[in-house]
């Protein structure tokens, strides 16, 4: 009984006593193209009660493999020797940054993990995204002593699962690609239409102009008519 209590309270005191336990990871996209298999460099940086890290390189069993979804158990160390003033950063072009993420101090007595989203297109890194959500349970049952050891406050580093996933975004848009090329063909029938026109102007003049008679042309063809009628059966009765 008594033991359950000091377990509880120990629990109680490290989610009070805990301003924020985060991890903010910064993916390194290098000049170099990726190829499917690769490991993508990355490097973190952990806070935890009011101390935080300075950056890690992380190794490569721990990093994302290009174009490859996988999971990975990440180790936490605990902070020694650092205040816990707000540093500032310079980002250069190739790299992509995931806000701090909340691990411990968080509204669920779930053991946390981390899923990480990232974006490629051919071989170049798009971008990346992560968000911290509660760790399946059926991950749990397969390492049980994930949870027990994550809220232990006494036991350092701590170990949270990230998960990557990779999602293939097309070079191509098929829907842009297809409206440029119905405007360019309306733009180039429009086009052609002018130029028929123009080039052919003096002939439909004259194929209207005997399509479409006057109605004294009209009559002028009526009496032609009947001259040549009336001279044909006049022929005939000479005939006979």
């Amino acid at each position: 009984m008594a033991r359950n209590g000091r377990i509880g309270t120990n629990r109680r005191t490290i989610m009070n006593s805990v301003l924020l336990t985060s991890m903010l990871m910064s993916l390194v996209s290098t000049s170099l193209a990726y190829r499917p298999g690769d490991i993508v460099p990355m490097s973190k940086m952990g806070q935890y009660h009011s101390s935080r890290t300075v950056w890690h390189d992380m190794i490569g069993r721990h990093c994302p493999i290009f174009a490859v979804n996988r999971e990975a158990l990440i180790p936490i160390p605990k902070p020694i020797g650092y205040t816990g003033a707000d540093p500032s950063f310079q980002v250069g072009k190739e790299k992509f940054f995931i806000p701090w993420l909340f691990v411990i101090n968080r509204k669920s007595s779930e053991v946390p993990m981390i899923d990480v989203h990232l974006r490629y297109s051919g071989s170049d890194l798009l971008g990346v995204t992560g968000k911290v959500v509660d760790m399946p349970h059926r991950y749990v049952e397969i390492h049980p002593d994930i949870h027990k050891q994550f809220w232990d406050p006494q036991h350092w580093p701590k170990h949270v699962l990230v998960r990557y996933t990779w999602e293939e975004q097309s070079e191509i848009d098929v829907a842009s690609g297809f409206y440029v090329l119905f405007g360019s063909g309306l733009l180039m029938t429009f086009i052609l239409s002018i130029y028929i026109l123009q080039s052919s102007r003096d002939k439909f003049a004259r194929l209207l102009q005997k399509a479409v008679c006057l109605p004294g042309e009209w009559q002028r063809l009526n009496d032609e008519l009947y001259e040549v009628s009336k001279h044909h059966l006049y022929v005939q009765v000479q005939q006979r």
